[in-house]
Parts: structure tokens; C-alpha cells; sequence
């Protein structure tokens, strides 16, 4: 077997089982889990009829390119949403199955294991990032994500020397956990320093359809770019999905975008790798690409959750502003995040994801995650706030 694999983590779930293996919950109160980032609104069901429409192509191979019609519809997607002089449909979009999958996989065709690998990762951090970095032989570069930088990476603290070793920068904005959104500002910087230090930037944006202010929709990776005049997007791309834009995680669908050069190899790859989109999720796929109004009616009930949430905890526990994604990040009043994720459910029945477990010890011998917890507001109003009441009363209780 691959060596490389005993270099990895176990899953923050697995950690979380085992803190929770022994603790018995109180029986009259029911579980309310606040760990996997699932959505539980009802999925598109324009998605769903397109599936049913075209399940007769189950029978057909599909093409690693995905359908024509399909990378034509993110194209204008991506092009209106993102404000960019264009994308080029056949060299500059790819269908994926899902940007967990996609992320991996890229960086196993993009990562050079005969020079220097290194690939900074936010931190705390979406665990397939170090994952991927670890099995294709390169060397995780955590950038700690913390209060005094907005719960982002501070990349003008990375020396030159540091940079001459880096191959692909990743960024997770919104963030997963702490919702933080990278402004164009930031993006720009970092492709300037792309320019300099010759790496690959790789934009997970797979909330960036989850925000709180519609009038401020999340910036992106290629819409720096484009303000840059860099219509090739070079050194750049993008992962989206509509896992959470759409309700739709099982469907496995998404695409990555930009540097048509990148793609090139990335799509030879994966060739090789057998995972091209069945033909009924590429039109599941274009119907929920093509529809804005259930996209805004699923900010909507994230708003409402997010606002009823917030009014409960704001006054016992401390968290930055949300501004997208689903997650709430807050300060645990001990400083324990493990004994108060154990508690929770002791006492409260209530499952969260210790901020700990999604990072790891930084340049100053600190976990940025320590302390805090991840909150993921993906089920429906009425439970989401009830396990919101029960974690306020254990703060309050002490």
C-alpha cells in the first residue's frame, strides 16, 4: 500500500465519535446534530424532474468533458454572477463530481513531487486539503485564520523563502468553519504574489451562493482577475458546487473554472481517473445552473436561522459577524472546546464540531481552532434554534 497513507489524519467525525463513545446523553431530550455541513432544506426539484426526465441515459458513457450544454450554462453562470468578460466553454470550465472530489484529484495532477511541494492551506482548514496534499507527496503549509486577521490568512507574513517553495495556495472564502469572506483586495494580492513566486492559486467557493446580505454577494477568485484584466485567469482556478447553492449534495455535481492551461493536464487526469458526470446528473445539473429563484428563497431561510440563532447566542457567547455560509464559529467561555463539545452532548443532547479537531498547531505552537466551535445551521428553523436555546443554557449554567 501507498506509505503515504499512513500520513493522514483521521477525519474530525471519527475524532468527534470517539470524545463522544462513552458519554450518555440525556434520554429525554432529543439528539439535534449542529457537526456535518448537510444540507437539510429540500432540494431543487427542478434538479430532481431533470433527473427523472433523462434517466434513460444511465445507458450512455459519459465524456470527461461533460455535455457541451452543460459547460455552456456555467459559462453564463459564472460570467454573470462573477462580472467577468467571459469563460471559454470548452477550455476554461470542467464538470466535476463535487468539489471534494475535484480538489483531490487536482492536486494530484498539479503537484510537481520532484521539487519542493508545499501547499499553504487556511488553517483551520476543510481536512481534504491536507489530504490530497499529503498522498501526492507535498508538505502542508498551514497559514493560521485568526481574530486578529479577520479569521483570514495573513499572506504578507509568508517570507520570500517560504514562497520559492509553494505550489498551490488553496483559500476557502466564504470559509469553512468560520464563514469569512477574502475581499477582491486580498484575491489580487495573492495572484500578484502568484505572479512573483510562480504557484497555482485553488479557490474553493462552494458557499459563496450562502450569503446574508443580498446586496453584497461574495467576490471571487476569477472576478479579481477580470478587474485585473487577466482574462486568461493564469495560475487561477475555481471550485464550485451545488451541494449547498442547490440543496443537492448527494448529486455530486460541480465544476472548476479558469486557467485553460491548468485544465488541459486536470482534464487528461481525470480522463485516466474514470469520473466523468452520468448524462442525468449533467442535466440535473443545468437545470439547477440555470435557476436563480431557489437559490435567493434558500438565503432566505438561512437569513431567518441565522438572525433567530444569533439573537440567542450574541449575549452569552462571542463570534465574528456572520456574512455567508452556514456556519457559526464561537468562542467557547472556557477556552475548552473538547469538554464543552462533551457536555453538550452529555447534558444537552446537542452534537458540534470542536473547533480543534479542524486545525493544527501553527508557526506560534497554537491550534487557531482551539477554543471554539463549529456550528453548522443546516437543519430546518424549529430544531436549529432549540439546540441554540440548550447550548445558551449551558453557558449559562457554567
Amino acid at each position: 500500500m501507498n506509505p503515504d497513507l499512513n500520513a493522514l489524519h483521521p477525519y474530525p467525525f471519527e475524532k468527534l465519535a470517539a470524545l463522544k463513545a462513552a458519554l450518555v446523553p440525556p434520554t429525554d431530550l432529543e439528539h439535534i446534530p449542529l457537526t456535518i455541513g448537510e444540507p437539510q432544506h429540500a432540494p431543487y426539484s427542478g434538479a430532481l424532474q431533470a433527473l427523472v426526465a433523462h434517466q434513460l441515459e444511465m445507458a450512455r458513457y459519459p465524456a470527461t468533458n461533460g455535455l457541451a450544454a452543460l459547460r455552456e450554462t456555467i459559462a453564463r453562470w459564472a460570467t454573470r454572477r462573477f462580472s467577468l468578460a467571459g469563460l471559454d466553454a470548452e477550455r476554461q470550465v470542467l464538470p466535476v463530481n463535487g468539489t471534494r472530489e475535484a480538489i483531490f484529484a487536482f492536486v494530484q495532477a498539479a503537484l510537481d513531487r520532484h521539487r519542493p511541494a508545499k501547499v499553504a492551506v487556511p488553517n483551520p482548514f476543510y481536512q481534504i486539503y491536507e489530504g490530497a496534499t499529503l498522498l501526492a507527496g507535498g508538505e502542508p503549509l498551514y497559514l493560521d485564520c485568526t481574530a486578529d486577521n479577520g479569521f483570514r490568512p495573513n499572506f504578507s507574513a509568508v517570507s520570500a523563502e517560504t514562497w520559492r517553495d509553494v505550489q498551490i495556495v488553496f483559500i476557502c472564502s466564504p470559509g469553512n468553519p468560520t464563514g469569512a469572506v477574502t475581499p477582491l483586495s486580498e484575491f489580487k494580492q495573492l495572484i500578484a504574489l502568484a505572479d512573483e513566486h510562480d504557484f497555482i492559486i485553488a479557490s474553493d467557493e462552494c458557499y459563496s451562493e450562502l450569503y446574508l446580505n443580498e446586496n453584497t454577494p461574495p467576490p471571487g477568485l476569477l472576478q479579481a482577475c477580470a478587474e485585473l484584466g487577466r482574462d486568461d485567469y493564469q495560475r487561477c482556478v475555481v471550485f464550485h458546487s451545488l451541494s449547498k447553492r442547490s440543496n443537492l449534495p448527494g448529486l455530486r455535481s460541480g465544476f472548476v473554472a479558469g486557467d485553460a492551461d491548468l485544465l488541459a493536464p486536470f482534464k487528461r487526469y481525470r480522463t485516466y481517473h474514470g469520473c466523468a458526470m452520468s448524462l442525468p446528473l449533467q442535466h440535473a445539473s443545468i437545470a439547477a445552473w440555470q435557476d436563480e429563484t431557489h437559490v435567493r428563497a434558500n438565503r432566505d431561510a438561512y437569513r431567518e436561522k441565522f438572525s433567530a440563532v444569533t439573537n440567542v447566542l450574541a449575549p452569552v457567547m462571542d463570534f465574528p459577524t456572520p456574512e455567508a455560509s452556514f456556519y457559526l464559529w464561537p468562542a467557547v467561555p472556557d477556552g475548552d472546546d473538547i469538554a464543552f463539545t462533551q457536555r453538550l452532548f452529555s447534558e444537552q443532547h446537542v452534537s458540534v464540531l470542536p473547533g480543534s479537531l479542524m486545525g493544527r498547531m501553527g508557526q506560534n505552537g497554537l491550534n487557531p481552532g482551539a477554543g471554539r466551535l463549529r456550528l453548522a445551521l443546516v437543519a430546518e428553523l424549529a430544531p436549529t434554534l432549540e439546540a441554540a436555546k440548550r447550548l445558551r443554557q449551558l453557558v449559562e449554567r457554567g
